[in-house]
């Protein structure tokens, strides 16, 4: 089997984890572990190497994408050592091109995902002033075919009250309430067992891609359309 699938071992050592999670267990199996974390990396280059022929990714490579199994015990109230799942994100080359991509592959809950997870008070704003302003074009691209069939609707977190500056009674408040804007396509085990999943993977991705243009556009220029960008 090719590298860049994902093997059923690495699922199998994850259901293990998720049922033995103590540093004892992990010590004694190790080895497994660093079988599953190859096969993680080997996908995660696969995937990088594709996206690269129609983005711009800042990432260097499938190793350095990849987040820790590691819990940090300090911020969790779930004091278990280990998170069973494996996990990564690609950046976009910025400040040009903006957005992120995330992967998580975990028995149950593997998902690919996309957007903006964390914009800073700036871009935040004008985000939100462009909801304002152009809310139908925005309703026009969440409805579009290519976010509808692979992601369905927007996701993120949001702010409980109207944003300061910002209407309660304006026809977009829902969307302006966000602080994230993400979207998010969860895969079945069989589909991620797939040899093809990396394929479907990219195209997910790839799928973004009108909406991340848009929003680069916003997020790098002035309302006469000049460049923000130094």
């Amino acid at each position: 089997m090719e590298k860049k699938v994902i093997s059923k071992t690495t699922f199998d050592f994850l259901k293990d984890l998720e049922k033995n999670n103590n540093r004892d267990w992990m010590t004694s199996h190790k080895g497994n572990y660093l079988k599953a974390q190859e096969n993680m990396i080997a996908f995660a280059d696969a995937l990088l190497m594709m996206m690269g022929r129609h983005d711009k990714i800042k990432t260097s490579s499938g190793k350095s994408s990849l987040y820790r199994i590691y819990n940090d015990l300090r911020f969790h109230k779930d004091k278990t050592p280990y998170n069973p799942r494996f996990a990564g994100s690609f950046a976009r080359v910025k400040p040009h091109l903006r957005g992120g991509y995330h992967f998580q592959i975990k028995p149950g809950n593997s998902y690919v995902s996309c957007g903006f997870f964390f914009p800073n008070p700036e871009d935040l704003k004008r985000i939100r002033t462009d909801i304002e302003y152009n809310y139908k074009a925005w309703n026009k691209m969440l409805q579009s075919k290519a976010i509808k069939e692979n992601f369905g609707q927007i996701l993120g977190k949001k702010v409980e009250s109207t944003p300061r500056g910002f209407t309660k009674d304006h026809p977009a408040i829902e969307l302006i309430r966000h602080k994230q804007f993400i979207f998010r396509h969860n895969f079945t085990d069989k589909e991620v067992l797939n040899p093809d999943f990396v394929n479907q993977a990219n195209n997910t991705f790839k799928s973004i891609r009108k909406y991340f243009d848009y929003m680069s556009e916003i997020l790098t220029t002035d309302s006469n359309g000049e460049s923000l960008i130094l």
